[in-house]
């Protein structure tokens, strides 16, 4: 047996006038409470250190600037790394970077027991738009603020096991969870901050997105047989709410923790990371049978979608 007992630390709302201070305070809590369960790694959100930004539109770039971490740890992160080395816990934690060379980036990290960072993630796949849009009333402008990611898919061995990192809309795309699935990745972790309600589709509404959301997550581990731990932070946020549902997946696709309310809360379970030996043992063998010749629109852009 292979344990990681993991802890998927769902964050309420952070309203857009709290200090990062405030909310790595929220998080030691919901490490120390980890702690208290015997946690070997916590999972918290994208953005988890602010308010999801980008639904303002901004056009100073100081004011931009001012949401971006230069340094990781920096002053109002380094108590999260002094609690985890201290608790002896791994953890995973999503930001807005801001590279020494002027590269935007939405990022997520990975430390192991000694709250070393091990390893980085930078988004791939960036929703909503550019430019303001006044017929919209909830605008997503991740592509104005955040150049899509440079990094790849990586894994990365650490507590035992293979695991691999993504961020929000990478979990609605089968390619993010199979190339890191041919890599041998036994638990995938990630955060998101998913708005209630689709602004390109406005009958799309909460229990519509949840339901994706378990969706897309429960596939992506069932077809490439590992488990995924996937944090929200969910709630209103200057009245723009998001979903939570925050959940724990494992390599047969089944739900085995999910967050009952939109606020902080704690998911811990304890997950063997030898239960993936017998999905990917069947997913390779079959690999082998599969008809790559057929496979063409994936392989190359020859007659695919011009991308955006």
């Amino acid at each position: 047996m292979r344990i990681v007992n993991v802890a998927a630390a769902q964050m309420g709302p952070i309203q857009k006038a709290e200090t990062r201070q405030a909310v790595v305070a929220r998080m030691l809590a919901l490490m120390d409470e980890a702690k208290g369960r015997d946690a070997d790694l916590i999972v918290y959100p994208e953005l988890a250190l602010t308010t999801f930004f980008p639904r303002w539109f901004m056009t100073d770039q100081a004011e931009v600037d001012a949401w971006f971490e230069r340094d990781m740890p920096n002053a109002a992160t380094r108590p999260l790394f002094e609690r985890a080395a201290r608790h002896g816990m791994a953890m995973s934690f999503g930001y807005a970077e801001l590279t020494s060379d002027g590269h935007h980036f939405n990022t997520a990290i990975l430390t192991d027991k000694r709250a070393r960072i091990i390893g980085k993630y930078r988004k791939v796949h960036l929703p909503g738009h550019a430019e303001f849009d006044p017929k919209r009333s909830f605008q997503h402008l991740e592509k104005r603020y955040f150049e899509p990611g440079d990094l790849g898919f990586p894994v990365w061995r650490a507590l035992g096991g293979v695991l691999g990192m993504c961020i929000c809309n990478d979990r609605r795309w089968p390619e993010t969870y199979r190339v890191m699935g041919l890599q041998g990745v036994e638990m995938v972790v990630l955060g998101y901050n998913t708005p209630s309600v689709n602004s390109q589709k406005k009958d799309e509404g909460a229990q519509k997105r949840l339901f994706h959301n378990r969706l897309s997550v429960q596939a992506g581990a069932y077809q490439n047989s590992t488990f995924v731990v996937a944090v929200a932070k969910a709630g209103s946020e200057d009245g723009h709410p998001m979903i939570g549902g925050s959940l724990i997946v494992d390599p047969e696709g089944e739900i085995v923790a999910q967050a009952k309310t939109e606020d902080d809360e704690l998911l811990v379970h304890a997950c063997d990371l030898d239960d993936t030996a017998f999905g990917k043992k069947t997913i390779f063998d079959f690999a082998r049978h599969r008809r790559i010749e057929h496979y063409g629109l994936i392989t190359s852009q020859t007659g695919a979608i011009a991308p955006d």
